[in-house]
């Protein structure tokens, strides 16, 4: 965390994150969840628009999503769990209020490993429905429903993150995992993913007796990992001036605004209290067996960190492991087992896909009789080494951004060596020698 930005205040962040799982329905309704280009207003029915008499019945397939992303979060899944009655008013919220549950969630004490050796501490993973959309024009506040009565998984952390760093790897962690389990395509153009950061800071003296901040700012609806970064800059800076004034920073929900880069207030804060939460009187409490936990416990193979971990075995670099599955995304996966299995090794298989753009977009066969057409390796120590040098010296920025922890920048050394050598370096000695040049 940069020192000028924070000045002797350090930085306290909790996350807030809705998903809207990929369902035919929506989540208690039978409407059709495919809204995306609808005209307005051609997705609804008397239950989503909050008709009286209209009641709601629960999807299980939204449910089941829900849970999925707990186990993935290693969260404990609760037996018993209930929906609630969440209390406030605004004009894209029909009923007057919103279907969402607070004293039983599905899911709670989960984590999630970050790259930087931290732990997300998970607070609960619950579900819930979303509310209409609002346009202002002209004066006049129009509302479309169709996104009335969506679900809506909502994941929080506890305030466990102390850099942006680490909030925004945990976002794009959570956003793979979804797309990996196919639980949401987690567009967030499409508004599938959307970002809540819960933001504060405190002094040195608080953070060794382990004080929260007596307030938070939570600044909502962020839909981008690069506006959220943003957002959180922004937020540090207008806190910082309050608080070196001897203020204190309103409790409140903020907007950010990327073209002024700022904040902006919205609305106070709303306490637990202030939604006068009750059980949801038209649904019966929701009870699951282990029968029924150890279905959905039998996909945890197929986890991105599972996946990372099974190509670190055979000898892939952590970085590496990284880029393919959580930037690349599982069709290049799927190549790069198939390229095994056609007798390459992983680390080179891992290799061409990250850094041979020539071959990239080819399929398995060809990569396999090009990589064979191309000859024998080139594993001379030596002879690797005097190349390596060489894009050592003419890529200093690399370097340094590498020995300032930036471990991309390794790849992008590896990519330059193979495209010297052709293509014929054998990768495992080509990293071996550019890690050990680097130390230097």
């Amino acid at each position: 965390m940069n020192e000028e930005l924070l000045g002797k205040y350090k930085l306290v962040v909790g996350m807030e994150v809705h998903v809207q799982p990929k369902t035919e329905t929506k989540m208690f309704c039978g409407c059709d969840a495919n809204i995306w280009g609808a005209e307005p207003n051609t997705h609804t029915c008397p239950t989503c628009l909050g008709l009286p008499g209209a009641l709601p019945v629960p999807n299980l397939d939204g449910v089941k999503k829900a849970q999925l992303l707990g186990l993935a979060l290693n969260c404990t899944l609760n037996n018993d769990s209930r929906f609630d009655r969440k209390h406030y008013f605004y004009p894209d919220l029909p009923k007057g209020y919103q279907i969402s549950q607070y004293k039983q969630p599905l899911c709670e004490n989960g984590s999630l490993s970050l790259e930087s050796g931290n732990t997300a501490d998970i607070e609960r993973v619950h579900l819930e429905e979303d509310v209409a959309k609002s346009f202002h024009e002209g004066g006049k506040t129009l509302v479309d429903f169709n996104k009335s009565g969506l679900p809506l998984i909502e994941v929080v952390t506890r305030p466990c993150f102390r850099s942006i760093e680490d909030a925004v790897d945990y976002c794009k962690k959570l956003q793979v995992i979804c797309r990996y389990l196919g639980i949401s395509e987690a567009d967030m153009e499409k508004g599938q993913m959307r970002l809540e950061a819960n933001i504060s800071l405190r002094t040195g003296e608080m953070e060794e007796k382990d004080e929260l901040s007596p307030y938070k700012v939570e600044v909502k609806n962020i839909n981008s990992f690069k506006y959220m970064e943003k957002a959180v800059r922004a937020e540090i800076v207008r806190q910082r001036e309050i608080l070196e004034k001897g203020e204190m920073p309103k409790q409140e929900n903020r907007g950010y605004d990327e073209f002024k880069n700022i904040t902006v207030a919205q609305r106070d804060k709303e306490e637990a209290s202030d939604y006068r939460y009750f059980p949801e009187p038209d649904i019966p409490p929701m009870v699951f067996d282990e029968k029924y936990f150890n279905e959905l416990r039998a996909v945890e193979g197929s986890l991105p960190q599972s996946l990372r971990d099974v190509m670190e075995k055979k000898g892939v670099a952590k970085e590496q492991s990284r880029i393919l599955v959580e930037v690349m995304g599982a069709a290049v996966v799927e190549k790069f087992h198939k390229l095994i299995e056609g007798g390459l090794d992983a680390v080179k298989a891992a290799t061409v896909l990250i850094n041979r753009k020539d071959l990239f977009e080819l399929n398995v066969e060809e990569i396999l009789n090009k990589i064979k057409g191309e000859g024998e390796k080139v594993s001379d120590t030596g002879e690797i080494r005097k190349v390596v040098e060489n894009v050592m010296e003419k890529n200093q920025a690399a370097v340094t951004d590498f020995k300032n922890g930036k471990e991309s920048a390794l790849q992008f050394l590896l990519g330059n060596v193979m495209r010297e050598m052709k293509g014929k370096a054998d990768a495992s000695v080509a990293i071996e020698t550019i890690k050990e040049l680097l130390k230097k």
